[in-house]
């Protein structure tokens, strides 16, 4: 994961977008109070198909006019079209297609440049370094209609980077990737972005990536933006159940606040007293929210012995399926949790359908959800 925050300077937006509205049609795409990015981080948006990441995108690019609503640059509202087209100038924009040139490689990066009023031997020598850094130096000659997805996309950013832009806005440029070309890019995306702490805006469907890359996290439902800040945050403690699916909080527990003491909440769920750390007030209803990776299963003869983990129960397998490299798996034990566990864990356990099993997590592990609750803080 990288977080490159010793860049940003919280105190200098460069983009600001207030009241922003797009609609299509009868259909509402985009509905923004306001979003700030920061100088030098990475602001990732994520959300569904349909959600309104590209639009968003757009309109922080200065490629689409809000119906309502001003964008601001360094300050200062962008008002005509010559400033939007010369602020476009000191930006690069890359998207799921490549959209090169019937050109070499080499060509293709440098154009930009030369859109630019740059010499072609200055171009060129501003174009080359890019190449190498991406790891397309030996394609330099090759036509674009002969490249691979990965290359075309490595291509695409080189030619963005060349321009040393002020702001680069990045719409899933990995979605058409296969996933070993896609981990190759992303580590060496991630790279480049930590060292040149451009700022940059990077929309995608993909959680690992927003994980990743995000020195922020803005989640989109429905044309807003319904929870933003550190991915840690977002991640952990999703404001609500929709939220919380998205980011991969799979099981969704609901219960009834039965007590609170020494800064835990005690929830009643499906017969089994959960232990959480957060607030509430007795009689409160809410979701308790745990990740299928912070869940622990354990010989069933070792719950009950010592350990920092305030939630333990007795389970019996209902279900186990191959993942990748892990496992998923299902456990009743009261309420019905879902695990990810290894390979080894699996075959040390024996576990199986039918096979009993502890389960054990901690009361930070957990998150407390309550109806009412915000987290749009940090625009």
């Amino acid at each position: 994961m990288i977080h490159s925050t010793a860049g940003v300077d919280n105190r200098h937006p460069v983009l600001v977008l207030r009241e922003a509205a797009v609609t299509y049609g009868d259909r509402a795409a985009l509905a923004v109070p306001e979003l700030g990015v920061q100088l030098g981080e990475i602001l990732a948006v994520i959300g569904p198909n349909g959600a309104g990441k590209s639009t968003l995108l757009r309109v922080l690019a200065l490629l689409e006019r809000p119906g309502r609503g001003t964008v601001a640059f360094r300050g200062v509202p962008v008002g005509s079209e010559a400033e939007r087209l010369a602020l476009r100038r000191r930006m690069a924009s890359v998207f799921q297609d490549a959209l090169l040139c019937d050109a070499s490689v080499v060509a293709n990066v440098r154009l930009p440049l030369i859109f630019r009023g740059v010499g072609r031997a200055e171009a060129d020598r501003r174009a080359r370094p890019w190449l190498a850094r991406l790891g397309i130096a030996h394609l330099a000659d090759r036509s674009a209609r002969d490249l691979s997805g990965g290359e075309a996309q490595r291509t695409s950013l080189a030619r963005a980077f060349a321009t040393e832009p002020e702001v680069l806005f990045l719409d899933e440029p990995f979605a058409a990737l296969d996933p070993p070309t896609r981990e190759t890019l992303l580590d060496d995306l991630g790279g480049i972005l930590s060292e040149a702490r451009t700022t940059t805006v990077f929309v995608t469907h993909d959680r690992t990536e927003a994980l990743r890359l995000g020195d922020r996290v803005a989640v989109m439902l429905g044309g807003r933006i319904a929870q933003i800040g550190p991915p840690e945050a977002v991640f952990g403690a999703p404001v609500d159940e929709a939220v919380a699916r998205l980011v991969g909080v799979e099981n969704l527990l609901p219960g009834l606040v039965v007590a609170v003491r020494d800064g835990l909440v005690e929830v009643a769920v499906a017969g089994q007293t959960i232990a959480v750390a957060g607030r509430a007030r007795v009689g409160d209803r809410a979701l308790v929210g745990l990740r299928p990776e912070d869940i622990l299963l354990l010989e069933p003869a070792a719950i009950s012995g010592h350990t920092s983990a305030q939630n333990r129960f007795p389970g019996r397998v209902v279900q186990i399926a191959p993942l990748g490299p892990l496992y998923r798996v299902g456990v009743e034990c009261g309420p019905r949790l879902t695990a990810m566990v290894t390979r080894p864990a699996v075959l040390a356990l024996g576990l199986a359908p039918g096979a009993a099993v502890g389960v054990s997590f901690k009361a930070t592990a957990a998150h407390l959800i309550r109806p009412g609750a915000s987290a749009l803080t940090g625009l």
